[in-house]
């Protein structure tokens, strides 16, 4: 695996900052999967999933900005800016659009959503797990607010944080997205940024969006997690190349609490497209 950056300058309809973005390129011969992460979350929690896909696919994912080892506090959070940020690190790798898989989970899964509806040759098909235009929601920046307020910081050891977090491989995973810092472990996140993230998601819902993706795709909920079943159906009715899949005992972080499962329905949802000819 190797790490790098990406610059990525500011859009034409707002004057900010370029920002840097870190990314991990997994290697591998076969077509890209492009990895996005969710709120608050890092790139190092696709690494059980990069391990399983390696013998098949190139596997590169990167911390959005505002999280992980990207720019901190960039200028612009807007939902147009992480897509932005997509095409970029594409773009550097030399990603084409003919084999890319965009896959992304909860927020990086939105993100992954409007990349795909915007910019339809950005990529051959979409997996989302716990990710869908559903909206608005209102509470949203309040609930994220108090969940970071929540935080024990800092964590006295990684110990500490695993267990906050959950314990198992999704609090393992959320612990390693911690840094070092005097006393103990502190996020790599800052509560207003991610708070300013969300708000688009108060205000609207992201079905315009949706009914122009043309891409088949794969949905992946956990049993127990955020997404709602009736939100799935409804994106299935609306775009019948969709096929949805549930993680049986899986929270939100589907792709933590059982790896081997969704490595599994991803698999099997990227041997069927290839096998329809249908990208």
């Amino acid at each position: 695996m190797r790490t790098f950056t990406v610059t990525v300058a500011s859009g034409d309809e707002v004057q900010a900052a370029p920002v840097r973005l870190f990314c991990t390129d997994h290697g591998g011969d076969g077509p890209p999967l492009l990895l996005l992460h969710g709120l608050a979350g890092h790139c190092g929690e696709w690494d059980a999933l990069a391990a399983r896909f390696a013998a098949t696919h190139r596997v590169v994912a990167f911390d959005a900005r505002g999280s992980g080892a990207s720019t901190r506090r960039p200028d612009d959070v807007s939902r147009a800016a992480h897509v932005r940020d997509v095409l970029a690190v594409a773009r550097a790798l030399g990603l084409s659009g003919e084999d890319t898989v965009l896959v992304g989970q909860s927020m990086g899964g939105l993100t992954a959503l409007l990349a795909a509806a915007a910019h339809p040759e950005a990529c051959r098909a979409l997996i989302l797990i716990e990710a869908g235009p559903a909206g608005p929601n209102p509470g949203l920046p309040v609930q994220i607010g108090d969940w970071l307020d929540s935080w024990p910081v800092p964590f006295p050891d990684a110990e500490a944080a695993t267990a906050f977090f959950g314990g198992g491989p999704a609090g393992r995973a959320w612990a390693a997205g911690l840094a070092p810092g005097p006393g103990g472990l502190y996020p790599r996140v800052d509560r207003d940024v991610m708070v300013a993230t969300v708000q688009e998601n108060a205000h609207r819902d992201y079905w315009d969006a949706w009914d122009r993706v043309r891409c088949p795709v794969l949905v992946v909920r956990g049993e127990s997690g955020a997404m709602q079943p009736e939100e799935a159906d409804r994106m299935r009715a609306r775009h019948p190349d969709t096929r949805v899949s549930v993680i049986p005992g899986a929270g939100h972080d589907a792709h933590l609490d059982d790896s081997a499962a969704v490595y599994g329905e991803m698999a099997a949802f990227l041997a069927g497209t290839r096998a329809e000819g249908a990208v």
